[in-house]
């Protein structure tokens, strides 16, 4: 029968901790570092233990997290088996909950992992992207960060002005326009306005004006992405349905990865997390809640931007929109939430067709 030597991890920005033990005995802990030489040292210890249990086969677990798959890589080009967790998935007690560190976090990882090698029970694993996807959301996602810094600014600029009680004359028209900006940059030189004014304004100013070079760099980036060979067809797809344009295709692209993974529409939306949560016990009927919001906010975000696009230009979704308005006026939310889970389940379809035409054509 064979051998496993079993390691559920607590995967830390910087200390980490393992629970090791062979098949049905008590774990031990082992603490290392997040580097790669303290990756390597787990490494050696586990084929140590292995080796001494007559070349039991090794399997490892973590939760996903901000660390990404470094660890997953470097185990398997090891030959190990490792398997990323999805934390949302990892049942917790309220005991559990209050009573959080790192040793029960690794052990809960653990007994999960113990649980599917010697039961069976279902391991509840994440997709894992390719390194061409990973690097691709790093572009994407540095892009969206960009956008939020840019907007941030232009925030304070704004309340600035309204602390100081500066409003912008009748002349000026519109926000951030080339005379916005002009009247912005004298008022920055006035000398009417005190000092401190002056140089927090003219420092703003400045800051707006490297972060929009920026992000005009990454925009150049971002085309040049879209157009290579693994993205056109996909992001020409996706850009048919009204109100998605190059960025927000680009992030679904990315942040999707791969559409055949889904058997169904309803998988994606609950993927994306814009599932109402669900609550049925006893004589209890089902009652909806809150959307779940598990998945990448930055696809609910952009799903939301382009949701309301999409309901001034799309008929279908207009009308739909307007139905569920009319139902219950005080609930304009919820009818955009639907509508941008019904845009991410069209989306689906387009990218899971285009990509099954790419396949075709290899």
């Amino acid at each position: 029968m064979q051998k496993h030597i079993l390691v559920g991890i607590d995967l830390g920005d910087k200390n980490s901790v393992a629970r090791i033990a062979a098949d049905r005995e008590n774990s031990e802990r082992f603490n290392f570092f997040n580097t790669r030489a303290g990756r390597a040292r787990l490494f050696r210890e586990v084929k140590n233990r292995a080796e001494k249990a007559a070349k039991a086969k090794i399997v490892m677990a973590y939760e996903a997290s901000s660390c990404g798959y470094i660890l997953r890589d470097e185990a398997l080009a090891q030959a190990i088996d490792c398997w990323v967790l999805a934390p949302t998935k990892m049942e917790k007690s309220v005991e559990q909950k209050k009573q959080k560190n790192d040793d029960r976090d690794a052990q809960d990882v653990f007994e999960k992992l113990r649980g599917h090698i010697l039961a069976g029970n279902r391991l509840p694993t994440v997709w894992v992207p390719d390194h061409n996807t990973r690097q691709d959301r790093e572009l994407v996602r540095s892009r969206l960060e960009i956008g939020e810094k840019v907007t941030e600014v232009k925030t304070q600029i704004r309340m600035l002005l309204k602390r100081q009680g500066i409003e912008k004359p009748p002349e000026v028209r519109g926000s951030w326009t080339k005379g916005y900006r002009e009247w912005l940059q004298a008022l920055s030189e006035d000398p009417h306005w005190g000092p401190g004014t002056r140089a927090s304004l003219g420092s703003l100013q400045r800051q707006l004006e490297a972060i929009e070079i920026e992000m005009k760099r990454l925009d150049k980036q971002i085309q040049h992405l879209s157009r290579e060979d693994r993205h056109k067809p996909i992001i020409d797809s996706l850009m048919k349905e009204q109100g998605v344009g190059l960025l927000t295709a680009l992030v679904y692209r990315t942040e999707i990865g791969y559409a055949g993974r889904f058997r169904r529409g309803r998988h994606v939306g609950k993927y994306v997390g814009l599932n109402p949560k669900s609550h049925e016990s006893g004589q209890q009927t089902d009652r909806k809640g809150h959307i779940t919001r598990q998945g990448s906010p930055r696809l609910r975000k952009a799903l939301c931007q382009a949701g309301w696009v999409h309901v001034r230009h799309d008929p279908y979704a207009r009308e739909f929109h307007q139905r569920l308005i009319a139902k219950n006026p005080k609930k304009k939310k919820i009818a955009l939430v639907a509508v941008m889970r019904k845009l991410a389940v069209r989306l689906w379809h387009r990218m899971r067709d285009a990509e099954a035409e790419m396949a075709a054509t290899r």
